[in-house]
């Protein structure tokens, strides 16, 4: 095989994880042209079309979407095998992408990555809070952190978390307006904030624990939310009940203020783990980052 395929690949993996030219120009740090160039020898090269271009998109085709799923943890196995020898000659250094959901970046994330930083200052993170499930190879990603239910096959995790409880709460306010439900039955008389996920563009459904059996509760909904931030700033407004993590919620500066409402009815979440490619971690930008974040985890007992 032609050498410079491996380096048309590495190209081609990233116009995938960016979605254009341009992005993958700056994720490799090199220019546009240079970037299009490449992909043009390996469309030359396989005989077919890997993008269908327009003015606004770059889209797969068929024959990219399959060298996209075929190649991708083989590039990224060369790209830290690479890493990891370089890496014996100073210290970490790079770019690490991880993506969480907003809870963890609040609870996991938030209270140590500038403390990383000054101590790894040639390694960049870059963190992206997404809620959806992210395929973190498909997306580029180095590390992600998820539910362990959620976490993908062929990964390597490590737990950052105790299994996590959904509390359910409200303010004073709807309690003197409203009073407080005592039974799952009267959560018909009451009022939901809801949350819809955006990437998949579906309402998360109240679901309780009746007995360790999913016991799912339809009741009406006061306003629709998409970020657990606003659902915290409903709550304080006396607009519903609404549901936090419990990793989120000790947190809270006025987490006092926050009312529980049926506390034996509610749900555990498995525990929380930090996962990655298992060739990933060979690269000492990613492993100083992975030992970083378990080590903060256990020392805050989450």
């Amino acid at each position: 095989m032609n050498s410079a395929i491996y380096g048309q690949l590495t190209v081609f993996q990233a116009i995938v994880a960016e979605g254009s030219i341009s992005g993958a120009a700056r994720r490799l740090e090199t220019t546009a042209p240079s970037v299009s160039k490449s992909l043009k020898l390996l469309e030359t090269h396989i005989g077919l079309p890997l993008f269908h271009r327009t003015t606004r998109k770059i889209e797969l085709t068929e024959a990219g979407r399959l060298l996209q799923e075929r190649t991708a943890n083989v590039v990224q196995s060369l790209v830290s095998a690479v890493e990891s020898v370089q890496d014996l000659g100073g210290n970490p250094a790079g770019s690490v992408r991880m993506t969480v959901p907003r809870f963890a970046f609040q609870s996991i994330i938030r209270p140590h990555y500038a403390e990383f930083c000054r101590r790894y200052p040639h390694v960049q993170l870059e963190i992206s809070v997404n809620d959806g499930t992210v395929d973190i190879i498909e997306q580029g990603f180095d590390l992600g952190i998820r539910f362990g239910d959620t976490v993908g096959e062929n990964m390597v995790a490590r737990r950052l978390s105790e299994p996590v409880m959904q509390g359910l709460y409200v303010s004073a306010d709807y309690r003197a307006q409203y009073g407080l439900p005592q039974t799952p039955a009267e959560l018909s008389n009451h009022r939901l904030i809801g949350y819809r996920f955006i990437t998949a563009n579906r309402i998360l459904p109240l679901v309780l624990d009746d007995k360790g059996q999913d016991l799912t509760v339809d009741m009406p909904v006061s306003v629709m939310v998409n970020d657990i931030e606003v659902m915290n700033d409903a709550v304080r407004k006396g607009l519903g009940i609404g549901r936090i993590f419990d990793l989120t919620w000790r947190l809270l500066p006025d987490r006092e203020d926050f009312i529980p409402v049926l506390q034996d009815y509610w749900q555990r979440y498995p525990a929380v783990y930090l996962y990655y490619p298992q060739h990933s971690q060979k690269a000492r930008r990613i492993g100083v980052v992975v030992d970083f974040l378990t080590e903060k985890a256990a020392s805050d007992g989450v």
